[in-house]
């Protein structure tokens, strides 16, 4: 099982939060990476956490002011990158784009989507992983996999009815362990969360917490 944490903008100490999530990860053997916001690629990678991008822009290098250029992602330490989150959508070309500059970059891809029909459309694209991600979930209490099971189902259908290679995770109000098995046991290899660890006062313990039934 996958996590990644996935600190968006939420005025945590992203180094703080790698730290607690390389321990933790060492510790439980379980893989956890972390996405800060782009500025901080650099200082998370430098803790020896496993580091993804929060997104690549689908351009080379050139005039493109304000681009995050999937290169100097992976120059600062990222390993990965998502696409396509509720938060920064995508056109299905520009994702496109984008998994084939994170290719030439070396960088694993994660495209979300918002229901199964996404996850297919996305999954075609050839990503190393989709994720499936309810926006009104987003955020809360209640997990995806416990609110909707069928929409975890139906993603992991439609991923492998295009491309039976792509990974399957879910996200949207993930943060216990019991999240984590539900997730599991509905076909998803991994999951994505944010506020349950960025905006924890604790985020080493909600870790500890989350992966300990994977322990």
């Amino acid at each position: 099982m996958f996590v990644l944490v996935n600190l968006k903008a939420y005025p945590c100490d992203p180094v703080a939060v790698a730290e607690a999530a390389r321990d933790v990860a060492e510790a439980s053997g379980v893989r956890i990476a972390i996405a800060p916001q782009a500025a901080d690629l650099a200082a998370v990678a430098e803790t020896g956490v496993e580091t993804w991008a929060q997104h690549v822009s689908p351009n080379d290098y050139g005039s493109h002011t304000g681009s995050t250029l999937a290169e100097r992602a992976a120059a600062a330490g990222a390993e990965g990158t998502l696409l396509n989150h509720s938060e920064n959508r995508m056109k299905l070309a520009d994702i496109d784009a984008s998994i084939t500059a994170a290719e030439r970059a070396d960088l694993e891809t994660c495209v979300c989507g918002n229901n199964p029909a996404q996850i297919g459309a996305v999954a075609a694209l050839g990503p190393d992983a989709v994720a499936v991600e309810p926006p009104e979930l987003i955020g809360g209490d209640v997990s995806v996999a416990s609110a909707d099971p069928d929409i975890v189902r139906d993603a992991v259908a439609a991923a492998e009815a295009v491309d039976d290679d792509v990974d399957v995770y879910c996200g949207a109000g993930i943060s216990t362990g019991d999240d984590l098995n539900a997730a599991a046991d509905l076909g998803a290899s991994g999951v994505l969360l944010a506020s349950g660890v960025a905006k924890a006062d604790d985020p080493r313990a909600a870790l500890e917490a989350l992966v300990e039934p994977l322990a």
